[in-house]
Parts: C-alpha cells; sequence; structure tokens
C-alpha cells in the first residue's frame, strides 16, 4: 500500500495524470458539440457530464502540484468521477446488450470511464473535505439529474431512448451512492498529507 501513496504523491505521476486528464476533458467537450448546439443556454454547464467531472478533477492535481488542497473541487470531483465513470460503463453495456454491437470508441470509452471511476477515490485520503463541502457537491449532482431527467437535457444514447425512464430511475440511485462514497472516503478513512515529491 505504501508503494501505492508514493507513486500517488510523486510529481511525475500527478504532472502526467493531469496531462491524461486535460486531454480527456477537451475530448470530451468535443463529443458534446452536436448535444450543445441543441441546448438551451441555462443548461450548458450542467449537459457535458464526464468532461466536466474530469475538469474538476485537474483543478484537484493542480492544487496538489501546488501543496494544496481545494476541497470543494475533491468533493465535485470524487462524485462525478465515480458517479459518470460507473454510468458511462453501465451505458456501453446496455447498449451492447441492445444493439448486439459496440464500436471500439465504446470499448475505449469503457476503459477510461471505469479509470475515472478510480481515480477520485484513490487520490481520497489526500482530500481535506468538510460535511459542507459534500451537502455542495450532493446539491450538484442531484440538480444536475433534474437538468437531465427532468428537463430532458441527457446525455444522447439514441439506441437506448426508449429505456430512458429506467436510465433516469438508475442514474438518480447512482448519484446517492457517490454521494455516499464520498462521505465515505472523505469523512471515515485516515487522511494523509499530499506533499508532492520530485
Amino acid at each position: 500500500m505504501l508503494w501505492i501513496m508514493s507513486i500517488l504523491k510523486n510529481k511525475t505521476f500527478i504532472w502526467l495524470l493531469l496531462i491524461v486528464n486535460l486531454f480527456g476533458t477537451i475530448y470530451g467537450y468535443i463529443w458534446y458539440i452536436p448535444q450543445l448546439r441543441n441546448t438551451p443556454s441555462q443548461f450548458l454547464v450542467f449537459v457535458p457530464d464526464s468532461p466536466t467531472a474530469s475538469l474538476f478533477f485537474c483543478f484537484v492535481l493542480l492544487a496538489f502540484l501546488l501543496n494544496r488542497n481545494w476541497p470543494l473541487f475533491e468533493v465535485l470531483a470524487i462524485i462525478t468521477l465515480f458517479k459518470y465513470g460507473i454510468w458511462a460503463v453501465v451505458m456501453n453495456l446496455l447498449t451492447l446488450w441492445v444493439s448486439g454491437d459496440l464500436p471500439w470508441e465504446g470499448y475505449m470509452l469503457m476503459a477510461s470511464h471505469g479509470a475515472m471511476a478510480l481515480q477520485g477515490i484513490l487520490y481520497s485520503s489526500f482530500y481535506r473535505v468538510r460535511i459542507w463541502h459534500i451537502i455542495v457537491g450532493a446539491v450538484w449532482t442531484v440538480h444536475n439529474d433534474i437538468i437531465d431527467y427532468v428537463y430532458m437535457q441527457f446525455p444522447v444514447y439514441s439506441s437506448l431512448s426508449m429505456y430512458i425512464q429506467h436510465i433516469g430511475y438508475f442514474t438518480f440511485w447512482l448519484s446517492i451512492v457517490s454521494i455516499a462514497i464520498a462521505y465515505f472516503f472523505t469523512q471515515k478513512t485516515k487522511r494523509l498529507d499530499i506533499q508532492v515529491r520530485p
């Protein structure tokens, strides 16, 4: 376990992780461009779910490189990385089940989003999150679900449109699980110092 923590605190590793997440964030926003063109302006912030989650984590990593903590970004990152990481894996598996086929991009998305879900938790020992941060993160997350499934601004998977009510129900409970995970890993586990090593 100590060697994992040593790697996580390594400056070069954090820089590499920041670069990977930054490129993933840019790619994610590009992926959403067709949907964003048809999105009412008041919903624009809430539509690109996964790239916004990885953007939160970019700020977390940047803070670590400065030997600092930005708790609001930390809690938003751990909740949304887990939520949308798991969500994307499940949606791509559901697409494969419904259509019987999944393009190579779908497998790439499952791998990258699975890693997303994991990375926020891996760094959680270094977070300095308080209960009020979790409350803010919870409000953001549930509000995003309302935008997606009440105002119908959810990510477009055309082959799954007939299951949208079930997906909305699943997403809500995934949000609750993600908030609970954030609470456990930031309040019930040991805190470590993030002194970045060269």
